[in-house]
């Protein structure tokens, strides 16, 4: 049996937006994301996933699930394979029977993990108010405050242990595991950053996973990010996603540039759809997690031999992600500038010129392969179909791969079916399962939304209080998890699969499900969740009145008990009050 803790620090780790859309692409819609149902045929979208509640729903056939749920759907997997296959993809082991521990795995330490770099993340902030050098050190950079609390910005000031004024048990295991500490081979532990410009690096949910030190004034190296950690893969992650969200959707451009600093300063100078990958090559995963939220990506490196290399990395990675519908280009910098140095020195309109003639991905493709052969020769025309073939097999895009190779059979001498031919291209057609399943509302509904919305609330629930209807078994089931849960076992996932199996599941889903449907505002889910308690508990006074009213027409006062009389005239002092 798989531990319940680990299920929960699997479903914490794993969002479920990457995941399903690396099986299907998926598009913004709102605070959602849609695209046609993969277990059932369809022209127009019906298939929602929520990035809050981290769960999918299809209008169409009912499908309805968490990340293993859709693993299991999707793959044909039962539920111990799809949580491995997870597990695999998120770095864990899964254990094997509770009370086994599992390789640096520790039931809820992602939850532990991300507390702690929260509250690193608000000491270096308050260091950094503190810290006339730092602040000197902005200025002069040309960051303002706003850029400052913006990003998140910190200090973490000179010294071997600072970070023991926050963390009195400095030597726990999760502040090197978060990759806060460092321990050296005599087992003394120091801080890993020490005077340096703090910044957070913030995941698609908000929450802070890692750090990147920029050190003040020389020093080497001169930027330092946290290690790979539970929380923390650089593959996977963008710098700046969260903060530039509301620029990507109004330009529907992403720019890809090199480092924080870069986004920091692009931002500071109003181009506000920059991210930038975080010590590694961009990869596939980094290109999908753009596409999802823009349907082009300009990559904006410097122009030396380093900054051409790192842009054919970006090229090869990006191929198997691309789309017909999507455009990947290039701009190179003069050698001299960096986005940082380009943006201050001649402005945003400028900057703004260079990403709307950035050359596209073909361009750029064909070119670097041209200057890698002699096409004045056979041998030359020969080596550029070769050289190539490995990156037309790499793209999913039918239209775009056959532009490139009516391109490279121009410049090669041969037919465009014989390239086709000697590159083995084929067709590719993709395919998809079924799946059946469907929705319906009154207080105790409303209540279970609510609950859905802010699982937190089910402590609050008083049971005597629920009438019976249908959903009243799934509101005791919620109460009995949540009260004394923890946060992170609170999550809709969480519960999700808690409840998998149990005879409300497939209520507990419809009502979810209309969660997608419905916008709800957070601050107001209190209020209503209150006003609907009030409304059942005047809904129990009347039942029990008109039970009373209807003993007392046949026994008379006399003949209730004590206790009875007394509740008769305190639900009459409740009607007289109410009118």
């Amino acid at each position: 049996m798989i531990p319940e803790s680990f299920i929960q620090d699997l479903l914490a780790r794993v969002d479920i937006v990457d995941l399903v859309d690396g099986y299907v692409p998926l598009k913004k819609a709102g605070a959602n994301y849609a695209a046609c149902c993969p277990f059932h045929n369809e022209k127009s979208p019906s298939f929602t996933v929520s990035p809050t509640k981290q769960f999918y729903h299809c209008f169409g056939c009912g499908a309805h699930g968490t990340a293993i749920s859709f693993v299991m759907e999707y793959q044909g997997l039962g539920f111990v394979e799809a949580v491995k296959e997870l597990a695999s993809r998120a770095g864990m082991q899964v254990p094997e029977s509770e009370g086994r521990s599992f390789k640096d795995e520790k039931p809820g330490q992602t939850r532990t993990l991300i507390e702690i770099m929260a509250r690193a993340a608000q000491y270096y902030k308050d260091q950094l108010k503190a810290s006339p050098r730092a602040i000197e050190y902005c200025k002069k950079r040309g960051l303002t405050g706003e850029v400052a609390a913006r990003f998140g910005m910190g200090y973490a000031p000179d010294g071997w242990q600072n970070l023991q004024a926050v963390f009195p048990d400095y030597d726990a295991d999760e502040l090197k595991v978060a990759g806060l500490v460092i321990e050296n081979e005599a087992g003394r532990r120091y801080d890993r950053f020490r005077d340096r410009l703090m910044i957070p690096i913030i995941n698609p949910k908000g929450e802070i996973i890692a750090f990147g030190g920029r050190i003040i004034d020389q020093g080497e190296p001169k930027y330092l990010n946290s290690p790979e950690t539970p929380l923390f893969e650089k593959g996977r992650e963008l710098f700046g996603l969260p903060q530039a969200r509301q620029a990507l959707r109004e330009t529907d451009t992403a720019i890809v540039t090199e480092g924080y600093m870069d986004v920091i300063a692009l931002a500071q100078n109003g181009v506000g759809n920059a991210v930038a990958t975080l010590g590694t090559a961009t990869t596939a995963t980094h290109v999908t997690k753009l596409l999802r939220q823009v349907d082009r990506i300009v990559f904006c490196f410097d122009g030396d031999n380093a900054g051409r290399k790192a842009a054919w990395r970006a090229l090869e990675n990006s191929l198997e992600a691309l789309a017909d519908n999507k455009r990947l280009a290039f701009v190179f910098l003069p050698q001299e500038d960096d986005p940082d140095s380009y943006v201050r020195t001649h402005g945003k309109a400028e900057f703004d010129r260079l990403v709307a003639q950035a050359m596209p991905l073909s361009d750029f493709l064909l070119r670097e392969l041209a200057q890698r052969c002699d096409l004045t020769s056979s041998e030359g025309k020969a080596q550029l179909i070769y050289e190539a073939k490995p990156l037309l097999l790499k793209l999913p895009t039918p239209l775009l791969r056959l532009q490139l190779v009516k391109r490279l059979a121009e410049a090669s001498g041969f037919a465009q079916s014989e390239v086709e031919r000697l590159c083995e291209l084929k067709s590719y057609t993709p395919a998809a399962p079924p799946k059946a399943k469907r929705p319906q509302h009154s207080l105790t509904r409303n209540l279970l939304r609510l609950v859905l919305h802010k699982p937190q609330l089910a402590a609050q629930l008083q049971i005597d209080l629920l009438p019976d209807t249908p959903e009243r078994p799934a509101l005791i089931r919620l109460h009995e998890l949540v009260a004394g849960a923890s946060k992170e076992a609170t999550s809709y996932a969480a519960l999700r699969e808690r409840l998998r199996g149990t005879p409300e599941e497939t209520l507990i889903e419809s009502a979810a499900s209309e969660l997608l449907g419905q916008p709800f505002d957070e601050a107001e889910s209190d209020t209503e969740f209150r006003d609907t308690l009030e409304k059942l508990q005047e809904g129990d006074h009347k039942r029990a009145f008109a039970e009373l009213q209807t003993r007392v027409q046949k026994l008379g006062v006399a003949g209730l008990t004590p206790e009875e009389k007394q509740a008769y005239i305190d639900l009459l002092a409740n009607r007289g009050n109410r009118s």
